[in-house]
């Protein structure tokens, strides 16, 4: 795209992501790519929170950002949609090894990246980040590309961070994570309505020892009713797990993680639950070698 090139219009007239960037004062006419980070073996929700995606995007194999002024950058949610992560000034470039690695990241492997883009968050689209998701469209392997007026589909509720609610088996949920889902349950409205669905058998990791908790969720308000003591405790009132809370703080509730093992209607008897649940401690030892008392 050169300076001269307008914008292709949005399909049908709705709202797009270039008039939604010119709205909040940005310069159409300068020289910028959309960029949809997709997942590709990286968890990179898990970067976004540790504030790492911004390394990420910086160390590059090929010259992507060369001659571009800007770079307005998403993360992928779902299929062929993205949300929108900042908005990013590119300064320069170096080779990779003259990059910098934030405090605690462990990937010194981007550092054999042969590029390194020296980039600076612009102000002034606070109040879009994290909220605004596109239709990318179905060239998803595109990761970067020349604006287009991308649809805008969706505006989240302030505070979204959360991965979109897919599958209750498919996901893990760090401590504080978990936390923060309960602290801002109407940005997760999704999160908190399945969650309430059903009934079902979870299963707390300590992740440092591998050591395993089993329990069980029932009731009107299923995994999100029990799970609320967990989001403010990280051990939920289990013996064996505030034992690890207090002889090692520094370690724990944060080093805990919550996941599904297998969900039930909400009509389920108690009894039924509790049938699943014990199966469940059979099967991984959590009586004998994990976490579990009885």
């Amino acid at each position: 795209m050169t300076n001269d090139d307008s914008p292709a219009a949005s399909p049908g007239g709705q709202l797009g992501i270039l008039d939604l960037l010119g709205l909040q004062g940005f310069d159409l006419t300068r020289r910028f790519k959309l960029v949809r980070h997709q997942e590709g073996g990286q968890d990179l929700q898990y970067f976004l929170r540790r504030g790492w995606l911004e390394a990420y995007q910086a160390f590059q194999e090929r010259p992507v950002f060369d001659k571009v002024d800007f770079i307005v950058s998403f993360i992928g949610a779902g299929r062929t949609q993205a949300r929108l992560v900042g908005v990013y000034q590119v300064l320069g470039r170096n080779s990779g090894h003259a990059g910098r690695l934030p405090e605690g990241c462990p990937h010194r492997e981007w550092l054999d990246c042969d590029y390194f883009y020296e980039m600076q968050r612009l102000s002034g689209f606070e109040g879009l980040e994290h909220r605004v998701v596109i239709e990318w469209g179905k060239g998803t392997r595109r990761w970067h590309q020349w604006p287009k007026n991308k649809e805008v589909v969706e505006i989240l509720p302030k505070g979204e961070l959360l991965r979109p609610f897919d599958d209750y088996l498919g996901f893990t949920l760090t401590h504080s994570e978990l936390k923060y889902l309960y602290s801002e349950p109407e940005a997760n409205r999704e999160w908190r309505a399945r969650l309430s669905a059903v009934a079902g058998v979870y299963l707390v990791l300590a992740t440092t020892t591998g050591q395993q908790y089993v329990g069980s969720a029932d009731g009107v308000e299923g995994f999100w009713g029990r799970w609320a003591s967990y989001a403010k405790d990280g051990h939920g009132g289990n013996e064996l797990l505030r034992d690890l809370v207090e002889k090692h703080p520094d370690g724990y509730p944060g080093a805990f993680s919550y996941s599904i093992l297998q969900i039930l209607p909400p009509t389920c008897a108690r009894s039924e639950v509790l049938k699943w649940e014990g199966l469940y401690k059979q099967k991984l030892g959590s009586r004998a070698v994990g976490l579990n008392v009885n």
